[in-house]
């Protein structure tokens, strides 16, 4: 498994990539190895300001569907449309093309509160 060291990872096994006011968020390639494969990313959430821990959207695999919890307080300004005819790049590429929303961060104090790689592999046990 794949845990980039630039990307701060939430207990929900979301990732985000900060970039100033701005982050771009994903599942990590834990998560969708344990959901298997994903047929389908509904996030209808776009526009909307989401708070911390918040359900944002749902992703579907072929045995279940799993909610995606914001990880920081955040408006959500992009959806990945990509995903609407591919959503198993969440599944071949969960770090890049599979990425989910990009977001305005609301309070950037909220990132102090995530993992760091090292910190989420412990998280999952490894």
């Amino acid at each position: 498994m794949n845990f980039p060291s630039n990307l701060k990872y939430s207990k929900e096994h979301e990732w985000v990539l900060v970039d100033g006011n701005n982050a771009t968020i994903g599942i990590t390639d834990f998560a969708q190895k344990e959901l298997g494969d994903i047929v389908y990313v509904d996030i209808n959430t776009v526009g909307e300001t989401v708070a911390k821990d918040a359900v944002f959207g749902t992703v579907e695999a072929v045995k279940t569907v799993s909610d995606l919890f914001m990880p920081i307080s955040a408006k959500i300004v992009e959806f990945n449309g990509a995903l609407n005819d591919a959503p198993e790049s969440v599944n071949t590429d969960a770090y890049g093309a599979g990425w989910m929303v990009k977001v305005q961060i609301s309070n950037a104090a909220e990132l102090n509160e995530l993992m760091d790689s090292e910190a989420y592999q412990k998280h999952i046990g490894l």
